[in-house]
């Protein structure tokens, strides 16, 4: 870890630039879901237990560089001042008046940061006014890491720069998975389509030991082997591209898992009239749904034979039964796993961490990020602006 930590700082007495994500939901001016919140408290309490002044910085909606009043940040200053049990003071104006007035045991949060055209431009005139407000930097917004901004990449190269605890939690786990895994590694890769995760793909085949490929994305890579799936979810098109990572796969000795029975119904709707098919007798009016109980028998023993879990997307249509069986046992057994100390197992993106919940699995597995996008460009093995400019 090239990065350093809030503990490797001296907090007494400093002015703390925090980069947050706190861009929740809101609903009639309340905020509806308080989770991203909760996840930023460690690093705020730990700066005012060290002396350190808490000086908040995020962005709200996209206001693309224009003052857009219903994006003001000052609507997630009631769930934040209640989740930290203080009163949580708030700049919309004049940032400096506003923390220079900032007493220790204080916390504060600056206007909406997307405001200001210069945010999204990551223009070197905004982050040096942003840097003039603190004396240490400390980015806990890994799910903005991707992106090159002021806040998260400018501003980490002109002040002493650290993680905060979500963003050393998230790079942690997330080093552990992918960068220095325990082996064998598996991946569970689920979702529509090919072409949104191609890179995740090409970049997994030759990093982990076993591939296993579900939802609609599978049909994709069953078709490419000549078999017909029927009126499938399928991007045809992308048959010869399946056939290159397979290819890859092949050449980098990871096993790729791909449905052998399959659940196959003749309407997308619950509890839909099914049957269970071999994955190559799908019938010309169905369409594939799930994989069905021998896939998920093949998927268990990998899981029971592996130390190391990465997980993006379901493994069928999830959100209807009964075609969450396959994804919801998958779920159970990484859970049961992980909780027994067997296995490290990390999972991100939205529909994943809808699914894990929805098996109530989530809360045993060793790792779940909410950071979506800088999750998928991490797995991908890209360079995350924000993560780089930590490392100086």
């Amino acid at each position: 870890m090239a990065w350093k930590t809030l503990d490797d700082m001296q907090l007494a007495g400093k002015r703390v630039l925090t980069r947050v994500d706190v861009n929740v939901p809101v609903a009639d001016g309340v905020v509806t879901d308080d989770t991203r919140i909760q996840r930023i408290l460690p690093t705020v309490r730990d700066i005012l237990a060290a002396g350190g002044k808490p000086i908040l910085m995020a962005h709200f909606g996209r206001p693309k560089g224009k003052v857009v009043p219903e994006m003001s940040l000052r609507v997630v200053v009631p769930a934040l001042s209640k989740a930290l049990g203080c009163e949580v003071k708030f700049a919309d104006g004049n940032y400096g008046a506003a923390v220079d007035a900032l007493a220790e045991g204080e916390v504060l949060l600056l206007e909406n940061l997307r405001f200001n055209p210069g945010e999204e431009k990551n223009d070197p005139e905004f982050a040096a006014r942003l840097a003039t407000l603190g004396d240490i930097y400390c980015n806990d917004a890994f799910s903005a890491a991707h992106r090159a901004h002021a806040s998260t990449e400018a501003l980490a190269r002109l002040l002493p720069a650290c993680a905060g605890r979500l963003m050393q939690a998230e790079l942690s786990a997330l080093e552990g998975a992918l960068g220095t895994p325990k082996r064998p590694v598996m991946a569970v890769v689920g979702g529509a389509k090919v072409s949104t995760k191609l890179e995740l793909l090409g970049n997994l085949v030759e990093k982990v030991d076993h591939l296993v490929i579900g939802g609609g994305m599978a049909n994709t890579f069953l078709a490419a082997q000549g078999i017909d799936v029927g009126k499938s979810l399928a991007e045809h098109e992308m048959t010869d591209t399946a056939r290159d990572i397979l290819a890859k796969a092949k050449a980098a000795n990871c096993n790729v898992i791909l449905p052998s029975d399959v659940v196959v119904a003749r309407e997308f709707a619950a509890n839909a009239a099914n049957e269970t098919v071999a994955a190559d007798a799908c019938p010309a009016d169905a369409m594939i749904l799930d994989a069905g109980p021998e896939t998920v028998a093949t998927i268990a023993e990998a899981l029971a034979n592996s130390k190391t879990l990465i997980w993006n997307g379901p493994l069928g249509a999830f959100e209807i039964q009964p075609f969450d069986a396959a994804t919801n046992a998958a779920a159970k057994q990484a859970a049961e796993l992980s909780r027994a100390g067997k296995l490290i197992s990390v999972a991100g993106g939205g529909d994943t961490v809808a699914a894990l919940n929805k098996a109530d699995a989530a809360k045993d597995f060793t790792y779940i990020s909410t950071a979506g996008g800088a999750f998928l460009e991490w797995m991908e093995g890209k360079t995350l602006p924000g993560v780089a400019a930590l490392e100086g």
